[in-house]
């Protein structure tokens, strides 16, 4: 895990990677659902997407409450998006997740589209091994068949990865899994379970056209 120092480092080391490809649109998602709702499960992917966001903004608002630091990391809580809203982990009071979620949506749809992105996102991993695999197969493909040479093979790809991943799990992160939730209303914040039987609060949200 990250601690606040490297966060911010590894933050300052992707503005080259901070382009702003995409300026967020609050109709964005909601003109894609009028025009192309007839592809299945759309609405469910663009929830998703939104909800992301709103559980990293929500892990960085209650991890500033508990370090008093601009963002820094708390990583005793986690979080677990769903379409329908997001299971948040950790020792957290519920009036303070209350003030934290509705702080965390302001944030974000107030131009704070940093808080969407989080090193701890399970994306990061997901991109590594990602990268991992595919250099591994390039460089089995490229270097001769010899076990020294593939040996060192596999050591370059996966220490290339391990380089080159959390910039490019920021990027994934940023244009692909989260999107700025200017379409969600937070409904419910309560206590709960999740289907693996972990103690967690569900934070519940609805879809609404801007």
């Amino acid at each position: 895990m990250n601690t606040s120092a490297s966060v911010t480092s590894s933050r300052n080391s992707r503005d080259f990677f901070n382009l702003d490809l995409i300026t967020p649109q609050p109709s964005l998602d909601a003109d894609l659902l009028k025009q192309l709702g007839f592809i299945p499960r759309l609405k469910d992917i663009l929830m998703l997407r939104q909800v992301h966001a709103l559980e990293h903004a929500t892990v960085w608002v209650l991890s500033e409450s508990v370090t008093r630091k601009t963002q820094a990391d708390n990583q005793q809580l986690g979080g677990l998006s769903t379409e329908q809203g997001f299971y948040l982990y950790g020792d957290v009071n519920i009036s303070d997740l209350r003030r934290a979620v509705n702080l965390a949506l302001h944030r974000l749809n107030s131009g704070e589209w940093n808080l969407a992105v989080h090193p701890r996102c399970g994306t990061n991993l997901s991109v590594e091994t990602i990268l991992t695999a595919a250099l591994a197969v390039g460089m089995h493909l490229l270097l001769p068949r010899g076990p020294i040479e593939q040996l060192i093979g596999l050591g370059m790809a996966a220490t290339t990865a391990a380089e080159i991943s959390p910039d490019v799990g920021y990027m994934v992160q940023k244009y692909l899994t989260t999107a700025i939730p200017f379409n969600l209303a937070i409904t419910n914040i309560a206590p709960t379970q999740d289907d693996e039987g972990q103690a967690a609060y569900f934070i519940k949200v609805n879809w609404r056209d801007c």
